[in-house]
């Protein structure tokens, strides 16, 4: 059943959908009314909807059963991606949010080959926000993930600063056999609580960087023996904190 994200809550048990959803719902999949669909509303809720009326402009859509069950993680995890080359980083966010993912951070890293240029910017994170918005509603999901601008480690350490927990994923601490760090902050991490972890470009993150994030309260973590590629990495730890939240009990 198609899930679609709308701006509004319901007004008397009806939610109206217009502009992209409206035409993805009219011309790409051709529903009539009397069609089942879902919607997700502002608070993140979810309810099957049944179509009561398309007209040229909107589709009015009526609920029939609110939705009990959340599909989110417990927990809220931001996913920080030095800007890595090409469409790595749609990739990241693709993968990411149907792995649960809250939020992505591009970050502007020493590494980063790319140059991250203001006047192309707000059709680039349009770009990103969109395929945000695709993989959650593919994945069922009631929380659409933010992908917000890229930042630099000044403007990243004062973002940090709401952050329950902050692990860095280093390859020198994987090469040193480091194995606990991320198990650790997830055995103390409670329900609804924050987690940033953040991922370097190809090249990975410099020295310089992590020992200045570890100065404001992050952790450096190993993520297996193998050295993941940037855009391998956020993948592995979403899933692991799937598997420890999920599927464990």
């Amino acid at each position: 059943m198609q899930r679609y994200f709308v701006n509004q809550s319901a007004i008397d048990n009806y939610f109206t959908i217009t502009d992209d959803d409206y035409h993805h719902i009219v011309r790409v999949m051709r529903m009539k009314e009397g069609d089942n669909l879902i919607c997700v509303d502002p608070m993140k809720k979810s309810a099957v909807c049944s179509i009561a009326e398309i007209t040229s402009e909107k589709v009015i859509a009526e609920v029939v059963k609110w939705e009990e069950e959340s599909p989110e993680l417990p927990i809220n995890i931001t996913i920080v991606s030095g800007l890595p080359k090409g469409d790595k980083l749609e990739w990241i966010i693709q993968k990411g949010t149907e792995l649960g993912a809250y939020r992505f951070i591009p970050f502007i890293s020493a590494r980063s080959v790319v140059k991250w240029d203001e006047k192309k910017g707000a059709k680039k994170l349009e770009r990103w926000q969109k395929i945000a918005k695709e993989a959650a509603e593919q994945s069922h999901r009631t929380n659409l993930p933010e992908v917000i601008t890229p930042q630099n480690m000044k403007a990243l350490i004062k973002i940090a600063e709401d952050y329950d927990y902050k692990l860095i994923a280093f390859e020198e601490e994987a090469k040193q056999g480091e194995k606990s760090e991320l198990y650790k902050t997830l055995a103390n991490i409670k329900q609804s609580q924050s987690l940033m972890i953040v991922f370097g470009p190809e090249g990975g993150l410099t020295e310089q960087e992590v020992s200045l994030l570890k100065e404001n309260g992050f952790h450096a973590c190993g993520l297996g023996p193998r050295i993941l590629r940037t855009e391998t990495a956020p993948l592995y730890a979403l899933s692991a904190v799937s598997y420890h939240f999920e599927l464990m009990e």
